[in-house]
């Protein structure tokens, strides 16, 4: 038997919805200050280096994070099969990590291009180390989202006062570097400390690796590829243009990133819950749960992308300054691309990777890797940050199509109950309205405030007389919360 409480999907929603806006809301606490502070130069070289960081994490993981919710949440109700799962993913990861940080500090020493961040490379070692030990991917698949969510927020409230009491100059960029770790893997050491509580770390069956292997690769396979066309960017832009286009590009990812979490709010909590349904074989609340969730990424990636790309300048000086007035093209580019990339998330990590078809994942992003590598050789050294923001946006459309196609039999089932159609309306009459309000003699960001909530409230009032289920559904909840305050 579980020692812990599966809650439902909506509660799990909640609370993830509770931490996705905890993630839109830090950053938008602290890059406009932290911008400002460490300036462009500073802080396209700390964007730089996790960059390249991010490959050697990438590594480590080797594609057990995703595998691992999948495998976990399958035997969740079985505390033997659960325990011994995690024993030998863990045995896997640790001595991986062991090799990687191996090759890691003899690419620091080997190469004096790298050796002169030497100080961010060790800060981010350690981040290496914690990633691995915090077992994230089992919290996931036992969907203890409530832990997640109250854990990630009380150490994102301590790097954010450790922001503001610590960085002041651009010579800070190194503690600022240090803080950014302790923000994103801190917490993992209480991740371990409480995995404890579920799984029993003494050995009771012989250790099976084999099994785990090919899929583990697959998904490594899928997630390196992927990082060809996100931190790729960052990388062939700073070895081809130069740290000052980094700093502009970063700006643009920034809102990108934050956008993201936002519309996959939803799919984020559901890859357990899939996987659970495909391994009992429970195909009509599989396919109910794939409508929603396609259509609430569709309910709020449309919107978001759309009021975005309208307001790119708005929010470029807000966030970061005239100084970053380069990224504006760049950033409208990126906000079109949050579209098929949040469809993506939906088609990709909750429908093929449960059905244990992550191949057709891995042919899907390296389609679209092979296109923005080209796309960035060909864009970069003409049209720079815009030319890597293109080349993703269209990377994003590439890997959306391949994996339709895989999924056009599940599509065709439920493809009358998609009502894309709606939300592309609604923001059409309510783009109208924000146009009409940017000739309005405001200040940059009373002019932003007005724009939002002409734009969104809009879209709201014209959904509710849609009847829309999403809407009617959060308004009949807080109906009910209301009444029993």
């Amino acid at each position: 038997m579980t020692s812990y409480k599966v809650k439902s999907i909506r509660y799990n929603f909640i609370m993830n919805f509770i931490l996705t806006v905890s993630n839109f809301i830090f950053p938008l606490l602290t890059f406009p200050y932290v911008s400002r502070v460490l300036q462009v130069e500073a802080n396209g070289t700390v964007a730089y280096v996790s960059s390249i960081v991010s490959y050697f994490m990438m590594i480590a993981s080797l594609g057990i994070p995703t595998y691992g919710i999948r495998a976990a949440a399958k035997v969740r109700d079985d505390k033997r099969k659960l325990s011994t799962i995690v024993q030998e993913l863990l045995i896997i990861n640790v001595i991986l990590v062991f090799l990687v940080l191996i090759a890691y500090f003899i690419m620091l020493f080997a190469l004096p291009s790298m050796y002169v961040y030497k100080e961010l490379f060790y800060i981010n070692a350690i981040g290496i180390l914690l990633n691995v030990i915090g077992v994230g991917w089992f919290f996931q698949a036992i969907e203890q989202y409530d832990y997640i969510t109250f854990r990630s927020i009380f150490f994102r409230l301590l790097s954010l006062a450790m922001i503001f009491l610590m960085i002041h100059s651009p010579e800070d960029y190194i503690m600022y570097a240090g803080i950014s770790v302790f923000a994103s893997v801190g917490s993992n050491i209480l991740n371990f400390k409480r995995v404890f509580k579920y799984v029993s770390f003494k050995k009771t069956e012989t250790y099976h690796f084999e099994p785990h292997i090919k899929p583990i690769l697959i998904l490594f396979a899928q997630t390196l590829v992927v990082s060809i066309y996100t931190n790729l960017d960052t990388v062939m832009l700073g070895s081809m243009k130069g740290t000052y286009d980094v700093g502009l590009y970063t700006a643009a990812t920034k809102l990108k990133g934050i956008l993201l979490s936002v519309v996959t709010s939803l799919g984020n909590v559901l890859l357990p819950r899939m996987s659970y349904y495909a391994n009992n074989r429970m195909r009509e609340q599989f396919l109910e749960i794939m409508t929603k969730a396609l259509n609430f990424t569709l309910l709020l990636s449309l919107p978001l992308s759309v009021f975005f790309i309208s307001v790119s300048k708005e929010s470029i000086l807000l966030l970061a300054g005239e100084g970053y007035l380069g990224a504006v093209i760049g950033m409208q580019f990126l906000m079109f691309a949050v579209i098929p990339n949040a469809l993506t998330g939906v088609l990709g990590i909750q429908v093929l990777t449960p059905l244990e078809k992550e191949k057709y994942v891995l042919l899907s992003v390296t389609l679209g890797a092979l296109i923005d590598l080209l796309l960035n050789f060909i864009l970069i050294p003409a049209y720079g940050v815009s030319g890597a923001a293109f080349a993703t946006m269209i990377a994003e459309f590439v890997v959306l199509c391949v994996q339709i196609y895989y999924t056009r039999d599940l599509l065709f089932k439920i493809i009358h109950q998609i009502v894309g159609i709606r939300y592309l309306f609604t923001v059409g009459i309510s783009t109208l309205g924000m146009i009409l309000a940017k000739s309005l003699q405001l200040s940059n960001f009373l002019l932003l405030c007005v724009e939002g909530i002409i734009f969104f409230g809009s879209y709201s009032v014209i959904l509710v007389l849609l009847k829309d289920d999403f809407i009617l559904d959060f308004l009949k909840i807080f109906y009910k919360k209301l009444k029993k305050i």
